[in-house]
């Protein structure tokens, strides 16, 4: 009879570094790629100010068509 604790341990072990250091690699790299910096809600800005702006597309296809309302 074996005893196979060792190698659970082991396993388990070197899982949980493989696991962590994935997780410290990414976090890192979201620093310096600037995700968590002080401009981090930017995108989220832009995207809201986007919405409230028309599309430059969709004001082309109503000119050539003759149906905007001007104001």
């Amino acid at each position: 009879m074996h005893d196979y604790t060792w190698q659970s341990i082991y396993f388990s072990y070197l899982l949980f570094v493989i696991l962590v250091g994935g997780a410290a690699v990414f976090f890192f790299r979201s620093l310096k790629d600037g995700y968590l910096g002080a401009n981090s809600e930017e995108p989220k800005y832009q995207m809201l100010q986007d919405d409230n702006e028309p599309d430059p597309k969709s004001l082309e296809a109503q000119s050539r068509r003759g149906d905007h309302n001007e104001q």
